[in-house]
């Protein structure tokens, strides 16, 4: 299922993104540990994680647009550096006990300069996959691929994290996320794949061509596109407010040390679902794709509230994770079809920033409700969330802008090289 994905990339390409998108599963969780453990307060530790997010989730786009502009070489190389030299600061200053003035700007720093190896690993495989001939469904099946990726990575990070805190401490977890930017960061944006993203054109290109000009009218966003970052954002509040809501079960149930447990759990079976997205018959299209994982998450996540002993709330987590990653990875496919390849990077980021941000938010506020209304209240956050998931993908349709070869032109009843009518 997953042979032809490999032959296309290679094996270092999927190696060396993995290991490069670990610290960013790490450097959250990371950074709450060690400040919370230096300062002795929560709430210095929630600010400066508050900081942490928000510079990614603002920066991440920029750094997606860059990369598109000059190409993922030059951005990644420096944005990799920056991140492991703002990471290695946080960490030192932690350590010196400094002030919470100085603690919050060094995350938001952190945060910025996040490489985003995620996102752009998912734009340089699909361009290697569409540039090779590849049809939809070895397109389908590389962005399942990198799902897979994601969520093993968001599974073992914090794992990782938890391990060196318990046996050394947060700062250990930390510099390793820095070592692995520094090296892997660096390995992602020299590997050869990366020359094969021409950067488009500058404000400053010629513009004297038909061609040139027809590049740069569509290279505008379809209105579409920014449903489906909509929906990436109530995906990451469905993130935050089930960290919330779990959190605050464990903790009511006498078991708080189960809470990393259990997010792990569903990301387990999210990351097993998001494996098996490949299988998926082609006749089924990604709008249908959309509607069904959103009807599963609205189902999957109504149990949540529920929940009253831990026995049930593993169970109730692991169901709803196998909802999770198919509906990232189908989102993701239908921003593929309908962003301009002179974008893509860009609209990858937006997507990626847009969960971090929505769990950010959905975490403090969720955080509050569980404080004052108990562990339902938060799960009801994220039931609401996925029920704003299922309006979206029952109301919007997403226009392909790409062009089609041949196979696909043909099975849409179209002339090759057409422009397919929707997604």
């Amino acid at each position: 299922m997953y042979r032809d994905t490999l032959r296309l990339l290679g094996p270092v390409l999927p190696a060396v993104s993995f290991l490069g998108r670990l610290p960013t599963a790490m450097c959250q969780l990371g950074s709450l540990l060690l400040v919370a453990e230096t300062s002795g307060s929560l709430a210095t530790a929630g600010l400066v994680g508050g900081a942490l997010a928000a510079g990614q989730t603002v920066a991440g786009p920029l750094i997606g647009r860059l990369a598109d502009r000059h190409g993922q070489r030059p951005v990644v190389l420096a944005a990799a550096l920056a991140n492991a030299a703002a990471v290695t600061a946080l960490v030192l200053a932690a350590l010196g006990h400094a002030t919470t003035g100085l603690l919050m700007p060094l995350g938001a720093l952190a945060g910025a300069t996040v490489p985003q190896i995620g996102p752009l690993a998912r734009s340089r495989s699909v361009t290697l996959a569409r540039r090779a001939g590849a049809d939809d469904r070895t397109v389908a099946t590389v962005l399942s691929f990198e799902g897979t990726l994601d969520e093993v990575s968001f599974v073992l990070g914090p794992a990782l994290v938890g391990l060196a805190a318990t046996v050394a401490h947060p700062a250990a977890a930390l510099l390793t996320a820095a070592a692995l930017l520094a090296g892997c960061g660096t390995a992602f944006a020299l590997h050869p794949s990366a020359r094969t993203l021409a950067p488009s054109p500058g404000p400053g290109a010629t513009r004297s061509s038909a061609a040139e000009r027809t590049r740069l009218r569509v290279s505008a966003l379809p209105a579409s596109t920014y449903a489906l970052r909509g929906a990436m954002v109530l995906q990451g509040a469905m993130f935050g407010a089930s960290q919330a809501g779990i959190t605050a079960l464990t903790e009511r149930l006498g078991v708080p040390d189960q809470a990393g447990l259990v997010y792990a759990a569903m990301g387990v079976t999210s990351a097993a679902a998001g494996f098996a997205m490949a299988a998926v018959p082609a006749r089924i299209g990604l709008h249908t794709r959309w509607r069904a994982a959103t009807a599963a998450l609205v189902v999957l996540a109504v149990p949540l509230v529920l929940v009253d002993t831990l026995g049930w709330l593993y169970a109730a987590v692991v169901v709803l994770g196998v909802a999770y990653a198919p509906h990232l990875i189908t989102v993701f496919g239908l921003t593929e079809r309908t962003a301009p390849p002179a974008r893509l990077a860009e609209c990858m980021a937006f997507l990626t920033s847009g969960v971090v941000g929505g769990q950010a938010v959905a975490l403090a506020l969720s955080g509050r409700l569980a404080e004052t209304h108990g562990a339902p209240a938060a799960f009801g956050v994220a039931a609401g969330a996925a029920v704003g998931c299922a309006v979206l993908s029952w109301t919007v349709r997403a226009s392909r802008t790409k062009q089609l070869g041949p196979d696909q032109a043909a099975q849409d009843g179209l002339r090759p090289g057409a422009a397919a009518p929707s997604a």
